[in-house]
């Protein structure tokens, strides 16, 4: 059975690098960024790490905080979603060869994220 713990935050930022700068001051995370996406990520000490969106027209509005849960069948909980009445924002989309990320919004308009990795194979 999957625990479906908080995977990763995501708070859009109209100055991705300003957000970083005041986040690491106020709570000392460590910053890292990844010139492949310029994208800025956080890594607190502890709990679920993240990272700073520019704002855009789709996802990513000024104001929101995006919280991602942990899935490790997509598919499966994107269906469960549209049976109850939530609605698909973002289908199943690759992050990398071994993960990737969907967006959808409860039937209450909150929108969250799901992450999903491959299992390592031993």
């Amino acid at each position: 059975m999957t625990v479906h713990r908080f995977d990763y935050v995501e708070i859009s930022a109209w100055d991705p690098e300003m957000a970083a700068k005041f986040y690491n001051e106020i709570f000392g995370w460590k910053m890292e960024v990844d010139p492949n996406i310029n994208y800025i990520q956080f890594v607190p000490e502890e709990g679920p790490g993240g990272g700073f969106p520019a704002v855009d027209d789709l996802v990513y509005k000024a104001g929101n905080v995006i919280v991602y849960i942990n899935t490790d069948d997509m598919e499966g909980t994107l269906r469960q979603v549209e049976a109850l009445g939530g609605r698909i924002i973002a289908p199943r989309t690759p992050i990398n060869e071994s993960s990737w990320f969907a967006f959808f919004a409860d039937p209450t308009g909150n929108r969250l994220g799901l992450y999903t990795r491959n299992k390592p194979v031993h």
